[in-house]
């Protein structure tokens, strides 16, 4: 797969419309939530998909790979996976009598964590450093990620058999959580009379290159945000202790999370600052996954808009 020719001194948001044209083509009518991807990496966070198997979370993690010219690897995780079949292990070298280290999968740009609650507790611990620090440490040695480094991570329903609860501590290295769900009944007579997915994303060509992807990710934390907004954001982390059931409510990681995720979003949108709008746009799929008896919908309601 080639690159395109980059040209990393200037990206703005009327290009990265071509990739949402494209990722639309891909998975129908679900623009919003294709856009809610997007500005999840842009803020350079990971992403969690939540959903019922067959509505095309791994088919979209496949589409994102090609059209941003990722370096993609896909892990399955099962009950039976370990940590060292995700971030790599040293094997002994007879011929040298030395210890090598041999990077595993995590090693990608773009790494898509199937089914991620189908392995034990111990093996998504993996991830943790990895997604937090861009890192791995394999006896006691520390390697480094490559840059841009992306989990995207889908989840089955808890009620489905051999799935295991993400902890707390992962969910909140999910910048994002979002979900498909099934397509309108326009889309699902789209996909019936269509091409093969498939055979569409393998003839995807990338519109932008990494280091494209990384100047559109600076140009993101450019984006200003006034006094009233941080007010705002401020109002809800604090609204969101009052109100849910354990009295914590969002931590500064989920507090700081949110306002990149708006600045993704005003981005996006071809403006140079935050209003309170793209707060209120991707606060559900930034807030509901981290809290306890509390919605983002409810914090909405309850906290005044400056």
């Amino acid at each position: 797969m080639s690159d395109p020719v980059p040209n990393p001194a200037r990206i703005d948001a009327r290009q990265f419309k071509a990739v949402s044209d494209a990722l639309n083509r891909i998975i129908l009518g679900k623009a919003e939530e294709i856009r809610l991807c997007l500005a999840c990496l842009l803020a350079g966070g990971h992403l969690l998909i939540d959903d019922v198997p067959g509505v095309g979370k791994t088919t979209l993690a496949h589409a994102l790979a090609k059209i941003l010219g990722l370096r993609f690897q896909r892990i399955q995780f099962t009950s039976d996976l370990l940590p060292a079949d995700i971030t790599g292990a040293s094997i002994y070298r007879q011929a040298s009598g030395e210890f090598e280290f041999q990077p595993g999968p995590l090693f990608a740009e773009l790494v898509l964590a199937d089914e991620i609650n189908r392995a034990s507790p111990k093996t998504q611990s993996a991830l943790l450093e990895a997604m937090e620090e861009h890192q791995v440490t394999v006896d006691g040695r520390t390697y480094r990620l490559p840059e841009p480094f992306f989990v995207l991570a889908t989840r089955n329903p808890h009620q489905h058999t051999g799935t295991f609860p993400l902890p707390e501590s992962q969910l909140d290295r999910f910048l994002m959580q979002v979900t498909l769900g099934y397509p309108d009944a326009q889309a699902e007579r789209a996909l019936l009379r269509g091409e093969d997915r498939r055979s569409m994303v393998a003839a995807l060509q990338p519109l932008l290159s990494p280091a494209e992807l990384q100047t559109a990710s600076r140009a993101v934390h450019e984006v200003h945000a006034a006094d009233a907004v941080l007010d705002y954001v401020q109002a809800l982390t604090l609204a969101s202790r009052e109100h849910s059931r354990d009295g914590l409510g969002l931590s500064p990681r989920g507090m700081l999370a949110l306002l990149a995720a708006a600045r993704a979003w005003a981005w996006l949108e071809d403006r140079d600052a935050v209003l309170p709008e793209d707060i209120q746009a991707v606060a559900g799929p930034v807030l509901d996954h981290r809290l306890q008896g509390v919605r983002a919908r409810d914090l909405l309601d309850a906290v005044a808009v400056p």
